[in-house]
């Protein structure tokens, strides 16, 4: 069953140490951009820039060669723009 709306969801576990799952959904076709950003918004990660087909995705984030401390992640999908805040604690 497709989606009816995009969504972001808020990535689990969080905290997180090193990994973490980031799920989304789309209700069509679109090209896709999700980047991980940190405290003071410089790009940490390209985590997918791509065209997508319409469904549910997961994304696994690893945070292994990072510090400790809060991250935010955000998705560009077609219109639908949405951020969520991430806390990598080791």
């Amino acid at each position: 069953m497709l989606p009816k709306d995009s969504l972001l969801f808020q990535n689990y576990p969080n905290p997180f140490n090193p990994v973490t799952k980031i799920n989304y959904s789309l209700p069509r076709a679109v090209k896709v951009n999700t980047n991980v950003y940190d405290i003071i918004g410089r790009l940490v990660k390209t985590l997918v820039n791509e065209f997508k087909e319409a469904g549910s995705y997961d994304i696994q984030f690893n945070g292994a060669g990072l510090a400790s401390g809060v991250y935010f992640y955000r998705i560009e999908a077609g219109d639908f723009v949405d951020s969520k805040k991430m806390v990598l604690v080791k």
